[in-house]
């Protein structure tokens, strides 16, 4: 793969962890978990997976890891990643989070995850088939699977020939009150999205300000956002690739576009907890998610794979990465916590 993918999102995680469940306000670092901390339980014949991925693919893997591994039960939490994290930094506080095993959508979360000592070190044996630029050149999380953040349409309301082909068409006065978005609070992909784009010389703040003066409009969850537009509520929104292939194989009247450029391509780690109750089935389910065979569910339920032999439905990633956006992951790192509210102000202002 040509270009490296990284992801728009921040070290603000860190401080997102730290201040969840605690009522807000600054707090230190002591308050991140302790070298001491407990020890985990015994181990069970269960891993738990904390997960912001859809659920019909939760399922799916589910589905195939316990026939993989039928002696071993796959319980998950599914939830926005925001909610997510919320649930880790509340257990982080208490000593050790519940979950074995961590899989959300944006990789600057798991910067903060790092910072806190959540994570363990794990190389999986399946890794040599991955990228590089998926792995964490410290060993603490890969890339587990891949989406992008492009533009959907209402295929009753749109025609295929009209659709946005850019960023910038949304801004034309024909969708005025007819887009739709994801919170960048509540979804980690669309934090990612909105983070490349304000840090882009191409768009920055100002695109964000005429995109919401043509009557962009939030939603709380990626779901809500994606079944909005199948529904006919907007004609078009800023979406995920995988998402809305999921409600298109189920009937629903939704296309997604893969733009002529600026494509936001978004590779989604997994990672063991440090001191996790179940230590070895959570390794092995992060060696079964990155196996060929379990890219391969991933790739039959619409996500694109990380593995280099795993073949891909429709559009490749070669082809997707030649249209995609560039990002400085560290340089947004920085900035993100400014850049969240940059997006509030402009499109939560009283």
């Amino acid at each position: 793969m040509k270009k490296t993918y990284v992801a728009a999102g921040s070290l603000m995680l860190a401080m997102a962890v730290l201040m969840a469940g605690c009522g807000g306000g600054d707090k230190k670092a002591a308050d991140a978990p302790k070298k001491d901390a407990p020890k985990a339980a015994a181990a069970t014949n269960t891993v738990m997976l904390y997960s912001s991925m859809q659920e019909d693919q939760l399922n799916a893997v589910k589905k195939a890891f316990e026939k993989k591994y039928p002696d071993i039960k796959l319980d998950y939490y599914f939830a926005g990643t925001g909610k997510v994290i919320t649930k880790i930094a509340t257990e982080a506080k208490s000593g050790q989070v519940a979950a074995d095993v961590i899989w959300v959508g944006d990789p600057a979360d798991y910067i903060g995850f790092k910072k806190l000592g959540i994570l363990q070190k794990y190389e999986s044996p399946e890794a040599k088939n991955i990228d590089k630029a998926f792995i964490d050149p410290e060993g603490y999380y890969t890339g587990a699977r891949m989406m992008n953040m492009g533009i959907a349409y209402n295929t009753t309301k749109v025609k295929k020939e009209e659709a946005p082909r850019t960023w910038k068409d949304l801004l034309d006065p024909k969708w005025k009150g007819q887009i739709v978005m994801t919170d960048p609070g509540t979804a980690g992909t669309t934090k990612y999205a909105v983070g490349a784009l304000i840090a882009s010389k191409d768009y920055g703040t100002a695109y964000f300000e005429k995109l919401k003066a043509n009557g962009t409009e939030l939603q709380s969850g990626t779901t809500a956002t994606h079944n909005q537009i199948a529904a006919g509520a907007y004609k078009v929104g800023m979406c995920l690739d995988y998402v809305t292939n999921n409600l298109k194989s189920k009937g629903s009247t939704i296309e997604f576009v893969y733009l002529d450029k600026d494509i936001v391509s978004i590779f989604s780690p997994v990672a063991v907890v440090k001191g996790a109750k179940n230590d070895k089935n959570g390794k092995l389910l992060v060696d079964f998610i990155l196996s060929k065979e379990g890219q391969e569910v991933l790739v039959a339920n619409n996500l694109l794979s990380v593995r280099k032999d795993v073949k891909q439905k429709g559009e490749s990633a070669e082809t997707i990465a030649k249209r995609a956006m560039n990002v400085d992951l560290q340089a947004l790192a920085s900035s993100s916590k400014e850049m969240l509210k940059q997006f509030d102000a402009i499109f939560k202002k009283k």
